[in-house]
């Protein structure tokens, strides 16, 4: 789930996008709400990580104008003031929970899934397509009922093409998705976890298979039996 964070902090975003990559998250950081700006139009976000005191402007300020323009994207403010007019005016303001500095990583990620299990965040239900079913926010795959162990980049490569199952799935869409701006990918990174997914799923059974569309993307399909996977 690719989420951005926006701090200008350097120690606690790399910190923060470290152990949240852990979890299963892909995260963004903007050391500026400029730069929040231009990441909001470029991708798709399932949640924002904000903070209030920004080097240009206030967090606040700028989330209720991104609320003002239609955007329901999920918010958690994060802040050294915790006093209570600041939580209320933060929550009427169209966040959608706050937490005082400094923050635990443990708690973060707990009101991070607690927002993405409510029902209007519709994006991340439980998935199931042919045998196999994933619980986006536990982040936990299962085969036939039985639990499938697989590596962070494959279960992120994974979760995109069960996006869009049965149809091709865009290679750049698909980088986009999986790393963060300030990453680099290496040239095959993606050919190599697409590779190391197509075995996991043909060892454990899955009626699935993945298919390259060549020159444009991935699919991933159902087949009629396991041993086609």
């Amino acid at each position: 789930m690719r989420t951005l964070l926006i701090d200008h902090h350097a120690n606690l975003t790399r910190v923060l996008q470290r152990s949240l990559l852990d979890c299963g998250f892909a995260v963004d950081v903007s050391h500026t709400l400029d730069e929040a700006s231009i990441a909001v139009c470029c991708a798709r976000y399932a949640i924002l990580l904000l903070e209030l005191a920004l080097p240009d402007g206030n967090g606040l300020d700028w989330l209720r104008q991104l609320r003002r323009e239609g955007h329901s994207i999920p918010a958690i403010i994060m802040s050294s003031r915790n006093d209570l007019d600041t939580r209320i005016a933060s929550l009427n303001g169209g966040a959608d929970d706050f937490l005082p500095k400094p923050v635990s990583t443990d708690e973060l990620v707990a009101r991070m899934r607690a927002i993405l299990r409510r029902p209007a965040q519709a994006v991340d239900p439980i998935i199931t397509y042919g045998n196999l079913t994933f619980d986006p926010i536990g982040r936990h795959v299962s085969v036939g009922g039985q639990p499938l162990k697989i590596a962070r980049r494959e279960l992120c490569i994974l979760e995109h093409l069960l996006s869009r199952a049965g149809r091709t799935l865009p290679r750049a869409l698909l980088v986009d998705s999986l790393y963060a701006f300030d990453n680099e990918v290496s040239k095959n990174a993606l050919e190599v976890g697409i590779y190391r997914l197509r075995g996991l799923l043909y060892q454990s059974g899955a009626t699935l298979r993945i298919t390259t569309a060549r020159g444009v993307g991935y699919i991933l399909e159902l087949t009629d039996t396991a041993s086609e996977a």
